[in-house]
């Protein structure tokens, strides 16, 4: 395959946008819907835990769960999904894309269920058994970033291929949104149903027992989404690329594009055994390290630096919104209601920021392209995040708190019209078809990492040092994130052998890649 591209992979690369691209991209976007929801919707809930299962008789505040019982609810599906990206991401190279994308769904579906199921007549077994099946529902959720990244990226063409797989992607700020909705509408009926008072009213009336329903029903309801299109998944064919590249069955990668794309086209199996010797390095290679070892130092430490930051954003908005006060206190709120105002605020940032901003890169990616997306993201959530806590203490006056959330919701914007968005994007093109989803996962793998800490050390950080100078913190994180992404490849308008080096992998392709990531 050395020379001319193999006539499969050409006539997706020039196919014009038909039904199957969008197809593929409800399918696929369906399983970020899912992730997003499940990921953030215990952030809607985890102050109705606090008060469900830790009040203290006699405290003139409602319960809350210790630092390290709220960082293992925040965290646990994190680290979860960080191992799940790993290993299905390496399964995916392995076995094929459409075969584990099964089974990605399926443990999510059920983790879900078993989540709100959680059971125990003690606290600590409530949160022990929500915190196991909160694990593996994220070592499904992981193995969906790899997959669905590739599958986009391997069936998309050139032209539009951004668009697509930021659509995909753009499917989480829609799984946000309606974490925000559900838990609105489910919080509401309760509350109308079983009303109480504040709880500095009556601290043992304010928290009814029907409240345990309350987020159960929130949590279960991920699974759904992903139920409905599991039937879907099952139906998709393998792609061409790993079909071709991978198992090295041309005939097969033929007849299946020949269906999707409605064309006869025939199979060239000759071209295939000409370029086995020639594309058959591995990951743990001095020749793998020499063509892409920076390309993956870049996608992982821009996809770390970001997560940090916005997942610590997306997890405690509600205690950043409770210190600036544009939460009442929590005392004078009955349980239910305060589950509401939480979710109220968070959808109006979801609706405002988040999702316009993953539809601008959708929009604008294949046009800017995604170094210079992923560097105006960077920047500009460097210098929001500074111009938020620099003046901390005047964001706190009442009469700023607007201009505060409109800060806020600022950088987030720019994070999904930014690096969020490129971060998933650019591993699912620049590696090659046998070593795609590996280096995908381990690029995710690298974000959930900082996740992590964005989700552990956040709890503690705005406890130790306060919420101003851990904004600073992630400024400079932030920052960090513009430097590194120096490191990623442009690759608008390539082919994913042209970007990879498999359209004849040799030195010249690399360097060529290189050379122009950065724009001049």
């Amino acid at each position: 395959m050395a020379g001319e591209p193999l006539k499969v992979l050409d006539a997706l690369d020039v196919a014009k946008t038909q039904w199957y691209h969008f197809t593929a991209i409800v399918i696929a976007g369906m399983g970020f819907f899912t992730d997003a929801y499940d990921l953030f919707c215990v952030s809607l809930v985890t102050k109705l835990l606090g008060r469900i299962y830790y009040h203290k008789e006699g405290s003139t505040k409602p319960g809350e769960l210790p630092s390290n019982v709220a960082a293992a609810v925040n965290g646990v599906a994190f680290c979860g999904t960080l191992s799940g990206q790993l290993f299905f991401g390496w399964l995916g190279d392995k076995m094929g894309r459409k075969r584990v994308y099964g089974m990605t769904l399926m443990l999510m579906v059920i983790c879900s269920v078993a989540s709100g199921l959680s059971f125990g007549g003690h606290p600590s077994s409530v949160v022990a058994t929500l915190c196991f099946f909160r694990f593996w529902l994220g070592f499904g959720i992981g193995g969906d970033y790899p997959l669905s990244a590739t599958i986009m990226s391997e069936y998309a063409n050139k032209k539009t291929r951004g668009a697509f797989i930021a659509a995909v992607f753009a499917m989480q700020g829609f799984g946000i949104l309606a974490g925000g909705v559900v838990a609105i509408i489910v919080s509401s009926a309760f509350d109308a149903k079983f009303p109480a008072p504040s709880y500095q009213e009556n601290p043992a009336a304010s928290t009814v027992p029907e409240a345990d329903y309350v987020w159960r029903i929130i949590v279960i309801f991920g699974a759904f989404p992903a139920l409905l299109t599991y039937y879907w998944r099952m139906k998709m064919p393998e792609t061409a690329r790993y079909t071709a590249l991978v198992a090295k069955n041309a005939k097969q990668a033929a007849a299946d594009m020949s269906k999707v794309l409605q064309v006869e086209l025939e199979s060239e199996q000759d071209k295939i055994d000409e370029g086995k010797s020639k594309n058959d390095f591995g990951l743990f290679t001095r020749s793998f390290l020499r063509r892409h070892g920076l390309h993956l130092l870049g996608t992982t430490s821009t996809w770390f630096l970001l997560d940090i930051a916005f997942y610590s954003q997306n997890l405690f908005q509600k205690d950043i919104f409770t210190a600036i006060g544009w939460l009442p206190p929590a005392k004078t709120m009955n349980a239910i209601e305060e589950v509401y105002r939480i979710a109220r605020a968070q959808t109006l940032i979801a609706l405002c920021s988040t999702v316009p901003g993953y539809w601008f890169t959708v929009a604008l990616i294949d046009v800017m392209g995604r170094f210079v997306i992923q560097l105006m993201g960077f920047f500009f959530m460097t210098v929001f995040m500074f111009a938020i806590a620099i003046p901390y203490k005047h964001w706190t006056l009442e009469s700023n708190r607007i201009g505060f959330v409109v800060m806020y919701s600022l950088t987030f914007f720019f994070a999904n019209f930014g690096p969020n968005a490129t971060t998933f994007v650019v591993p699912a093109e620049i590696f090659p078809a046998r070593l795609r989803s590996t280096c995908h996962g381990i690029s995710a793998a690298s974000g959930k990492a900082g996740a992590i800490i964005g989700a552990f050390g956040f709890q503690y950080a705005e406890k130790a040092i306060g919420v101003k100078k851990t904004l600073i913190i992630l400024g400079v994180v932030n920052a960090l994130g513009m430097f590194f992404t120096f490191l990623v490849p442009e690759s608008k308008g390539k082919s994913l052998e042209e970007v990879s080096g498999e359209a004849g992998e040799g030195d010249e392709s690399i360097t060529e890649s290189r050379t122009h990531s950065i724009p001049v």
